[in-house]
């Protein structure tokens, strides 16, 4: 039995944040210490190191479950199904729905039960629920919902990755330049014999020591508020686990797919940071003594930033749509996704088209 995708959307807000938009941020160090750099050399640090030129933000109106809904609109009419048909409703976030000019996050009810609702559904027996885990949520929820149609618990499952990561910087840090809006969604169902679907997954959660690499905690404005938290990371050890720890566990799954490393299509992997993304993949070839293929990573940071679970989804529905040059999926590739966020957590799977 193979969980497939069947259906993909994703919700690309229209507002176009440049490195320009910053100019006149006042970034400050941990201390509140104002840094030495002007902006415009700290904007042209973050494109060189993250490939990031501009970033997309939600419209003041809207939260992140508008967002997911958009994108789960979008892959239910692509997969061409009654949303009545659906077994499970996954939403996976970090934050919440912020509204714009709050601080405070509304998680309750789920995020998944209100796109269940928006969407209209009658059905009590479409669950929905949401998923924590950092940036690779939308994996994990994927994961998840492969596990319940394996198990026979369920058929048919939506599955949305959404943040609006631009609710929860705080604006004197200059590592809220790397953050982004957006969404994205697949469904999933029970497939037949064909050969297309998930082949293997891995899941990790490293805390003994890795646990605040990425954390909710105090602006670097001293005059601010103490108690009002927003998310900060300690950049230089994510990095340094990313490359440590990331290429072994792309190795792990795609060896207990059964596919070869010279049988793999493409690689779609959390786009936190360009330069990063590099060094994982080139690790993971280096594992296998083999040189990386042109065109084999896809990516799209430079214009869209970093959306946390929603990067993967909405990367996935661009190639599928036709949108991205040089990058197609075609029947029979083979497809390796991953992702690292907060957590730490690490997880992936392989899927043949």
């Amino acid at each position: 039995m193979m969980t497939k995708i069947i259906g993909v959307g994703n919700y690309i807000p229209s507002k176009t944040i440049t490195n320009l938009f910053f100019d006149q941020h006042v970034f400050l160090n941990e201390n509140g210490i104002l840094l030495k750099e002007d902006n415009a050399s700290i904007t042209e640090k973050l494109k060189k190191i993250t490939g990031i030129e501009e970033r997309r933000y939600a419209d003041n109106t809207q939260v992140t479950s508008d967002l997911g809904v958009i994108a789960a609109e979008a892959a239910i009419k692509n997969a061409g199904i009654d949303p009545e048909t659906l077994d499970y409703i996954i939403f996976a976030h970090n934050f919440g729905d912020v509204r714009f000019g709050t601080i405070q996050s509304d998680m309750v009810p789920s995020l998944a039960a209100r796109v269940k609702h928006t969407l209209g559904i009658k059905n009590n027996f479409c669950v929905a629920y949401d998923v924590l885990f950092g940036c690779p949520g939308w994996i994990e929820g994927v994961i998840q919902a492969n596990a319940f149609i394996k198990a026979g618990i369920a058929k048919r499952c939506l599955v949305i990755g959404g943040e609006t990561l631009s609710r929860v910087v705080d604006i004197h840090d200059r590592d809220s330049m790397i953050y982004a809006d957006g969404a994205g969604a697949v469904v999933l169902e029970v497939g037949n014999d064909d050969g297309v679907g998930i082949k293997s997954h891995l899941s990790a959660s490293y805390t003994f020591k890795e646990k605040d690499y990425l954390y909710f905690g105090k602006t670097y404005n001293t005059d601010g508020c103490p108690d009002t938290k927003f998310i900060k990371m300690d950049g230089r050890k994510i990095y340094e686990f990313a490359l440590l720890n990331v290429p072994d566990a792309m190795k792990k799954c795609l060896d207990n797919s059964g596919y070869s490393i010279n049988q793999l299509s493409k690689i779609i992997i959390h786009q936190a940071n360009e330069k990063m993304d590099e060094a994982i993949v080139n690790r993971f070839y280096q594992l296998y003594d083999t040189p990386v293929p042109e065109n084999i990573m896809p990516m799209v940071i430079s214009k869209l930033g970093n959306s946390s679970v929603a990067t993967i989804p909405s990367l996935l529905t661009m190639i599928l749509n036709g949108e991205l040059e040089k990058h197609s999926i075609q029947k029979g590739d083979v497809v390796l996704f991953a992702s690292v966020g907060a957590g730490m957590n690490i997880n992936a799977f392989v899927y043949q088209f």
